[in-house]
């Protein structure tokens, strides 16, 4: 009787032992279901509209065409006929330096030229001719004294096998015969030669002489060009540093001539986003204080990096005249690198990455969990994404509070604080839809 006593009061001390532990495991997983965690976020639907995939950089105005002009001869300057700020056009005379010794040894080579040229025409008109008429004249002449030599050579051989003539007559018209021929082979050689030789070598002299006097009256009327300072392109005159009387050095700027009809303005874009740009693309140039962009395109992505700073040259061209864009202000450029209608976007703070490197997005189930999914992604904007793959028009998207939320958690949707503000807006007694 007593053991069995005992064993029952051990059996009730142990129950009340066991008892706080059970009541307190009880109790802690009530609290761990009460604690499920619910995370408050907002949701958008994917929109169907356009999307534009935008570049934008600091960049510097520069005229498309530039020259500064400077003089090729050291001289006084004779008078200036533009000013700064001066409308010119290509081939306007812009200033005038002192030429008097220019124009005299200019005057001067003329007259030689003039000279040189009436002499060729002498020689191959008339000096040329008369020598080979001559030379003509003068091979006839020993021909026909070499065949009457001849005759009276054969007459008195004959005569001196007859006997009629002593020996001594007939060696001396031998002697005779021998000399008219010589006289007349040399003769036949200077026509030929002169024919020949003599003709081209004199044209070639005279034709020298001639070629000579001429470099040295255009090289004197170049000289004389030089003192007229002229403008090789249209434009405006944006530089005039000296005044009339001033000497004009040499390969020193005179003056400076701008094209402001055409403005390119030059920004330095990191590689990533070089990368996108291509020749062609539409552009806008932004500066500041005026409201409205002037319209532009891409005329250049440089091939090279800059090495340094590690960018590249990207030159952005306008067509258009503004007055508010001037040569070597700061802008602001735009440029469009791609573009596309009626896709499905997203906001871009509703997209995140995955460790792998994927991209995703958190939807709000019907269940009002989580649901991760991942998508594929094409034009991405400043403020939206463009989605090519994985999600809907009847999904929703969390746009706020997404970020790192795992899996399945379970969530609680909120009116944005935008859309609470309208309704206040509209339900104000100030509103059109409070009055009604």
């Amino acid at each position: 009787m007593k053991r069995r006593k005992k064993s029952f009061l051990q059996k009730v001390i142990k129950l009340l032992c066991i008892l706080p532990f059970a009541i307190l495991a009880v109790s802690c997983n009530d609290s761990e279901k009460e604690k499920e965690p619910v995370v408050s976020v907002q949701v958008e639907s994917p929109q169907k509209g356009p999307i534009e995939q935008t570049v934008s950089a600091e960049a510097v105005v520069y005229p498309f065409q530039q020259a500064v002009i400077t003089p090729k001869i050291t001289s006084t300057i004779k008078e200036f006929r533009v000013h700064r700020g001066s409308r010119v056009r290509k081939g306007q005379i812009l200033a005038i330096l002192e030429n008097a010794d220019l124009s005299a040894a200019a005057q001067q080579s003329k007259g030689e030229f003039e000279q040189a040229e009436a002499g060729y025409t002498t020689t191959t008109a008339a000096t040329l001719p008369e020598q080979i008429q001559k030379a003509e004249l003068d091979a006839a002449a020993a021909k026909a004294a070499f065949e009457a030599q001849q005759k009276v050579y054969d007459s008195r051989k004959e005569l001196f096998g007859q006997g009629a003539i002593p020996r001594r007559d007939l060696d001396s018209a031998e002697v005779a015969l021998a000399q008219s021929r010589s006289q007349s082979e040399v003769a036949q050689r200077q026509l030929v030669d002169l024919k020949r030789i003599g003709q081209s070598q004199t044209l070639k002299s005279a034709q020298g002489q001639l070629t000579a006097a001429k470099g040295k009256y255009l090289g004197a009327a170049a000289q004389l060009s030089y003192s007229e300072i002229r403008s090789p392109i249209d434009g405006f005159v944006t530089d005039r540093p000296q005044y009339a009387g001033e000497l004009a050095t040499a390969n020193q700027p005179l003056l400076t001539v701008m094209n402001t009809s055409t403005l390119i303005a030059k920004a330095h874009i990191a590689q990533s986003d070089a990368a996108q740009l291509k020749v062609g693309n539409v552009a806008q140039i932004r500066v500041q204080g005026d409201e409205d962009p002037v319209p532009a395109k891409v005329t250049l992505v440089s091939p090279a990096l800059d090495p340094g700073s590690t960018t590249i040259e990207v030159w952005v061209q306008s067509n258009k005249a503004n007055p508010a864009l001037r040569p070597g202000m700061t802008a602001q450029i735009q440029v469009t690198a791609r573009s596309a209608k009626d896709v499905l976007t997203i906001p871009a703070s509703a997209l995140y990455k995955n460790d792998e490197g994927a991209d995703y997005v958190v939807l709000a189930g019907s269940d009002n969990h989580a649901a991760i999914k991942n998508v594929q992604v094409g034009i991405r904007a400043k403020d939206r994404v463009q989605i090519l793959d994985g999600l809907t028009a009847s999904d929703k998207v969390i746009t706020t509070g997404g970020y790192a939320l795992p899996d399945k958690t379970q969530i609680k949707i909120e009116a944005p604080v935008s859309t609470e503000k309208e309704k206040a807006s509209s339900s104000s007694p100030e509103s059109p839809a409070g009055k009604e």
